[in-house]
């Protein structure tokens, strides 16, 4: 998957959220959506995991839930990540793939 493209397409979708809402976004705000997100992404793994209650959820419905929640968590990272102008292919090639054997 190329992220730099993943970006592009994503940023206009978050920037109409962000006027819709009529929420500035802003460093802070960046950082607080992703935020957000790992809180719904948590309870979203309580829930399939029978850790929290699941609220009438089926167990489909909680594994959608859970991988839109992981979606959502990834979005908002490459979303913070093009805020800041962080090439997020080169940092992953320079701190994990320079690992590779």
């Amino acid at each position: 998957m190329d992220l730099s493209r993943l970006a592009a397409e994503i940023e206009p979708i978050s920037q109409r959220y962000a006027e819709k809402i009529g929420v500035d976004r802003d460093d802070t705000w960046f950082l607080l959506k992703l935020q957000e997100e790992i809180g719904e992404l948590t309870q979203a793994f309580l829930m399939r995991s029978g850790r929290a209650r699941t609220k009438g959820r089926t167990a489909e419905e909680l594994d959608a839930g859970f991988r839109e929640e992981l979606a959502d968590v990834l979005c908002h990272v490459i979303l913070m990540a093009h805020h800041h102008g962080v090439d997020l292919e080169a940092e992953v090639e320079r701190k994990w793939l320079a690992w590779k054997p």
